[in-house]
């Protein structure tokens, strides 16, 4: 006889409670599990990127362990790929919170009927937890450590989280790691666009990377690529077409090469600032790789331990387009690790230009001024010409053209070295001069200065005597800077709008320069293209050198031995001339025609010159009765006042001419006050000159 009713309801009722209560505890208990599960570092080192100005990658740094493992979300994986993931891998991966029921009930029947865990039950999610953990597969406590993390991950991230830990973390065979690694080492591209036969590959992979590395073990790859593209078309992710066409495709034979371009650039960026995990640069892949191909069959060419550097920028925005540190970065012999765009180096005859522009922006000298070629003592510095002969009269054109070394150094004398650093200092060129004493020597290159700076320079030259700042890092105003960095700053750090415009020469002063550079006779064999370019060869041997422009780029050259030793025979002409060129080549079908003269420049015969700018005569010591402005004031800033600047200058012999940055604005005046109409605001060199080629010069500002 049983027991009375109530009682039963009772008891029913209490073991319901107790049964829920037990349910809630296990509930709590689960969860208190999960919360507490202490979770491995979510954001694992990657590796280090630099990338081209358009996105694409120049190199990449393995990690700490040596594992290529590169970024990625799900955003940058072909969408095609990621479906056949899902399916294949975790079909209800959208839908669990870590694991599948289903799919760990069945492995639970497997591995009760073997004894051991078969396979099964491991969601995505689950997978990413073992590979966070590096964690096993085949052991009880293993599995329940991936169920532990997995729930404990499904809590902290999004499913887009979780499958971008995947996309990175799936083992691709070797010291792969991650989709994108996977698919520029087997495929040499980015996964954004993969066939399906690749996407088949890429999920097959992780299974068993060691077995079905396609260079070792095509078969084994070729089999489980094929069971995926059977498996996603029986759940109609792709079409039985698709599937047949994609098991026809080819394997990949080898892996490939992660790109490696600029590595000079590259290991200077990486140093400089380490935590960076993206670089991004202005420089031009495809111009980047053209070059350094060209470096690199340029040293079949050349004697044993000479490398050479190469250097392309855009003249108008300050970007670096290509670097070239060495011709093979590898090599021991030739030092090819060292950085020769950075190296301090004798410049040789690249300088004369600067000095030129300036001679020609101060109103010293024009290109058709005649100077004198002649033997010069300066205090015991008496500089010879490279082939120890003497020319006589010579315009400053054709000095120019045959790179002389008297005449520069007479102009620099007049000039002053000190203006000649501070002219260096102003295009942001780090310079080096030996004491710290600058000479005349400069001149002819005894100074040291990198091809960076060099190239900087003549980019000041090639837009019109305006410095700009060299740069390499993408970013800041659209137009690069206005103003040069200080010198010895390096091309890192973005472009700031709010620098003061640098003038180290006047608009028709640097016209000037590049055509007389454009227009030289150049020898047999370089193409007869609208380029302004200037070669050096350092003393001793030891540097050669190309600086050259047109319309868009500047295009240095420099090559040598790293270590300093000299190369005998090597010269600008012979061993960097040709490769400047080739640069060009590589740049696009014919090079941009430069610009044409700016308004105000004076373009005239020797006879059609003022009087003062016929023949160059020295300004060094000048006598006591030689011009002196009185007015405007040196250093002074005025404001004009209606009919212009008001200039007076004492002693002198009249007729004077007035020049204004190089132009001529009164000339064969006799009154010794002039109000001179000048164009503002700005900076403004004002120069007079006397009948007898006697000068006197001031700098002002106009506001």
């Amino acid at each position: 006889m049983g027991a009375p009713r109530p009682l039963r309801a009772r008891r029913a009722a209490f073991l319901g409670l107790a049964g829920l209560a037990a349910a809630l505890a296990l509930v709590l208990a689960l969860d208190r599990w999960v919360a507490t599960t202490e979770l491995p570092p979510l954001a694992p080192e990657a590796s280090v990127e630099v990338l081209a100005r358009d996105g694409r990658l120049l190199r990449a740094f393995t990690v700490a362990d040596g594992r290529w493992r590169l970024a990625v979300t799900p955003d940058r994986v072909d969408p095609g790929y990621l479906a056949m993931l899902v399916a294949y891998e975790d079909r209800r991966f959208y839908d669990h919170r870590g694991v599948d029921p289903r799919a760990l009930a069945r492995a639970l029947v497997q591995a009760a009927a073997n004894g051991r865990v078969v396979s099964g039950g491991s969601t995505l999610t689950m997978q990413v937890a073992r590979l966070l953990e590096d964690g096993s597969t085949g052991s009880w406590a293993g599995k329940l450590r991936q169920v532990r993390v997995a729930l404990a991950l499904e809590r902290a991230l999004s499913k887009a989280e979780i499958l971008a830990l995947y996309l990175q973390h799936a083992p691709m065979g070797g010291n792969l790691e991650g989709v994108r690694a996977g698919a520029r080492a087997w495929f040499g591209k980015e996964p954004g666009r993969l066939t399906e036969a690749e996407a088949a590959l890429l999920i097959a992979l992780p299974q068993a990377p060691a077995l079905r590395s396609p260079d070792v073990h095509p078969e084994a790859a070729r089999e489980a690529r094929d069971r995926v593209l059977a498996r996603v078309e029986a759940l109609g992710v792709i079409t039985a077409d698709a599937a047949r066409a994609a098991s026809r495709e080819a394997l990949p034979a080898a892996r490939r090469a992660f790109p490696a371009l600029a590595p000079h650039l590259a290991d200077r960026l990486r140093a400089g600032e380490p935590d960076r995990q993206v670089h991004r640069t202005t420089l031009d892949l495809d111009l980047q790789a053209a070059l350094e191909e060209l470096a690199a069959s340029a040293l079949a060419e050349l004697p044993a331990r000479v490398t050479l550097a190469l250097l392309v920028a855009d003249p108008s925005s300050g970007r670096i387009l290509a670097s070239v540190g060495s011709a093979d970065y590898t090599s021991d012999a030739r030092r090819g690790f060292v950085d020769m765009t950075q190296a301090l180096r004798s410049p040789g005859s690249t300088l004369k230009p600067l000095i030129y522009g300036l001679a020609f922006s101060d109103a010293l000298a024009h290109p058709e001024t005649f100077l004198n070629d002649r033997p010069a003592n300066y205090a015991g510095y008496a500089p010879q010409n490279y082939d120890g002969t003497f020319r006589g009269p010579i315009t400053a054109r054709e000095a120019l053209e045959a790179s002389l070394n008297l005449p520069v150094v007479e102009l620099t004398h007049a000039l002053g070295p000190a203006r000649v650093t501070a002219a260096l200092r102003q295009a942001g060129v780090e310079a080096v001069v030996p004491g710290d004493a600058p000479g005349l020597a400069i001149s002819l290159g005894g100074v040291g200065v990198s091809l960076e700076g060099l190239v900087q320079l003549y980019a000041a030259i090639a837009r019109g005597g305006d410095a700009v700042a060299l740069r390499v890092v993408e970013g800041g105003a659209a137009g690069g800077a206005e103003g040069p960095p200080a010198a010895g700053v390096d091309a890192f750090a973005p472009p700031s709008a709010a620098e003061p415009r640098n003038r180290l020469m006047t608009p028709q002063a640097a016209w000037q320069v590049g055509d007389v550079l454009a227009t030289a006779r150049r020898p047999a064999g370089l193409p007869d293209w609208p380029i302004a370019f200037k070669t050096g060869t350092s003393y001793g041997q030891r540097d050669a050198w190309t600086l050259a422009f047109d319309g868009a780029h500047v295009v240095g050259v420099w090559v040598g031995r790293a270590d300093g030793a000299p190369v005998p025979g090597i010269s600008g002409l012979e061993a960097a001339a040709p490769l400047a060129f080739e640069a060009f080549a590589r740049l696009g079908d014919r090079p941009v025609a430069l610009p044409p003269a700016p308004p105000g420049t004076l373009i005239a015969s020797n006879a059609e010159l003022p009087a003062p700018l016929r023949q160059f005569g020295t300004r060094l010591a000048q006598p006591d009765d030689a011009p002196r402005l009185t007015f405007p004031p040196d250093g002074a800033a005025l404001a004009p006042l209606a009919g212009g600047i008001l200039a007076r200058v004492e002693r002198g012999r009249a007729p004077f001419t007035w020049f204004a940055d190089g132009v001529p604005v009164a000339v064969a005046s006799f009154e010794r006050e002039e109000r001179l109409a000048l164009e503002g605001p700005g900076f403004v060199t004002l120069a007079v000159v006397d009948a007898e080629g006697r000068a006197a010069r001031v700098a002002f500002e106009m506001r």
